[in-house]
């Protein structure tokens, strides 16, 4: 996580309008039991299910597919990870491929959830009447508290919190750094000043 100090009511001033996304979409994991996977995520976590395929043919092994993973028909299933997006699971055959290791490069370390103050409350419920464990609530920026978990599959997760911004929390003004403080860290990777400058232009001074 980033190591921020940024104060709390930092906000970016870049518009809307101007970034490239509103936001995740979708973040695809996998798993090799699809139930097992659907029943931790509504049961226990509290994500509803909104869709259940099975990947079209020739989307696999065939001419149609454009990175999905290489088998033919495979269970593709969607949950609501909240605020309009999605958290997706393909159903690999088993034994096809090796349990991940999160720190490889390229690979997802860990996805983290945004969660008020009462939704921490009841997922740390759940984890307990479920069995899961889990690590914290930790506090890892100020102002931001943290809970651990994983899921069936050994997924690294974790669920943001807020506690002073109750039902409206401000992701990006959890993390907002001044130009000074970003600066201080980005000279270590040996960047130009003229770079420097370039990526933290929008920062607020």
């Amino acid at each position: 996580m980033p190591d921020t100090g940024a104060p709390a009511a930092a906000t970016m001033e870049t518009s809307a309008a101007a970034l490239p996304s509103r936001g995740i979409h979708h973040l695809a994991l996998t798993t090799e039991d699809m139930q097992m996977t659907t029943d931790f995520f509504v049961n226990v976590v509290g994500m509803p299910l909104v869709h259940a395929m099975k990947v079209p043919p020739g989307v696999g092994t065939g001419p149609g597919n454009r990175g999905n993973p290489p088998y033919e028909e495979i269970r593709h299933y969607f949950f609501d990870m909240g605020n309009d997006s999605l958290l997706a699971y393909f159903e690999i055959p088993k034994g096809e491929k090796k349990q991940t290791d999160r720190d490889d490069i390229g690979g997802m370390q860990h996805c983290a959830f945004t969660v008020t103050p009462d939704q921490m409350e009841a997922m740390r419920q759940r984890f307990d009447a479920a069995g899961v464990e889990y690590d914290g609530p930790v506090d890892i920026l100020p102002g931001l508290v943290s809970m651990y978990f994983k899921d069936p599959n050994g997924a690294r997760l974790e669920a943001c919190c807020q506690p002073a911004e109750g039902d409206n929390p401000s992701v990006i003004g959890s993390v907002l750094q001044t130009k000074t403080q970003a600066r201080a860290e980005l000279v270590s990777t040996g960047a130009s000043d003229e770079w420097i400058t370039q990526v933290t232009a929008h920062l607020p001074d």
